[in-house]
């Protein structure tokens, strides 16, 4: 057990470095803007950049629209297939599978292709792409919000809940909105989170949308053109990320601890 418990430290310090050293090396080489001194300096021309900011709201809008209509899609449509249509569940599971399968690069074309022309031309107008980006991130969210929405699911007893909700004289909208929801807290933040993350740091979609707008192709130009700025939003990146994740183990905790709780 010691030589296993010594194996075990030596992956986990071995996990770390190779995961830390390149984010502390970066970290270093952001600081060196001045010659043989360590400066903030990229990180106040990064946040003095009027792009920076208004890529990152740009980003942060989109992922909020983004994450209300793939709650909207997604969770009565968990939640009828576990009521009602159990057997079909491992369809919406294969289709869960397929944003892996199909390349970015191809939804964002098949989607210039129908959408520039014809009897919807989105593209020719702001509003228009821009729907047209929040439904492709709906698209490459769905393998991640599905799986989050199912596992909530499966952790309470919808059949159970809706018979007794009806029991009592509720409604469907009663039923989804103080019954069914109020137990999906931890995965819906968790869903949340997890999907602005991914829009924040989506890259080819929203290059061939929109462009410098958004967050993801702003990141990579600066890296491109400015290698102390793009070093310091690489770590102001991950600062963001991290704190989404901080996010949601705080939220499932706090979600977590009010559901074991129970009703007062």
């Amino acid at each position: 057990m010691k030589k296993n418990l010594i194996w075990s430290w030596f992956w986990i310090i071995l996990s770390l470095l190779y995961f830390f050293v390149p984010l502390i090396l970066t970290f270093v080489f952001s600081l060196q803007t001045l010659k043989d001194q360590f400066s903030f300096i990229s990180y106040q021309r990064v946040f003095e950049d009027r792009g920076f900011i208004r890529s990152l709201i740009f980003s942060t809008e989109i992922g909020i629209v983004t994450i209300f209509l793939s709650l909207a899609l997604m969770i009565p449509t968990v939640y009828w297939v576990r009521l009602k249509a159990p057997r079909i569940r491992p369809v919406i599971e294969f289709i869960s599978l397929l944003p892996f399968v199909i390349p970015a690069i191809v939804l964002v074309f098949g989607l210039i292709r129908v959408f520039s022309g014809g009897l919807l031309p989105l593209t020719n107008t702001h509003l228009g792409t821009n729907f047209l980006l929040v439904a492709a991130y709906v698209v490459i969210g769905f393998p991640y919000l599905y799986r989050s929405i199912d596992a909530g699911m499966g952790a309470i007893d919808v059949v159970t809940l809706t018979e007794a909700a009806q029991s009592l004289g509720a409604n469907w909208f009663t039923i989804m909105f103080r019954v069914i929801i109020p137990n999906l807290r931890a995965a819906i933040f968790s869903a949340t989170f997890l999907t602005l993350a991914i829009v924040m740091g989506e890259f080819t979609v929203a290059t061939f949308l929109v462009g410098l707008k958004s967050f993801g192709p702003y990141l990579w130009q600066v890296n491109q053109n400015r290698a102390y700025e793009g070093s310091a939003l690489v770590i102001v990146s991950f600062l963001i990320t991290w704190a989404f994740m901080g996010l949601i183990v705080l939220v499932g905790r706090g979600a977590g601890a009010s559901d074991a709780a129970g009703p007062r």
